[in-house]
């Protein structure tokens, strides 16, 4: 196996516990935080550049919770303390900068999820040939 077939083979697993690291540190980290606006943002995921200089960071919230655009704005204002506590608690070379955004696998799970209550129907009426 030559030297960049060992490094391609490396590069993935590596980076995969980059990105869990560094999901678990911002989970944690806006736990920590005294922000009410962000009390129930779930981060989700994390893909960080190879390079370590950029990561885009996954995050939801409940439903009926304060709109994307707010949350963007509110994860903005704390992103340089979250910058801060990646570099305080990871040993990487370089700490990412960080961009949020909504993560879309939830966002269609959610719509997916609305169109199959539509056709279905709510989930806790019994079957019409159920005899209870």
């Amino acid at each position: 196996m030559s030297r960049s077939d060992r490094m391609a083979a490396r590069r993935y697993p590596r980076m995969a516990r980059v990105n869990e690291l560094l999901r678990e540190i911002l989970g944690d980290a806006l736990e920590r935080l005294d922000v009410d606006e962000l009390a129930f943002v779930t981060i989700t995921g994390v893909e960080c550049s190879a390079d370590l200089r950029h990561a885009t960071v996954y995050f939801d919230a409940p439903l009926g919770a304060m709109p994307d655009d707010e949350l963007l704005a509110s994860l903005g204002e704390v992103r340089v303390r979250l910058q801060r506590a990646i570099a305080t608690e990871a040993r990487l070379k370089r700490t990412p900068e960080l961009q949020f955004v909504p993560d879309p696998a939830v966002r269609s799970g959610e719509q997916i999820d609305a169109m199959l209550r539509d056709v279905v129907g709510p989930a806790d009426e019994p079957a019409p040939d159920d005899d209870r």
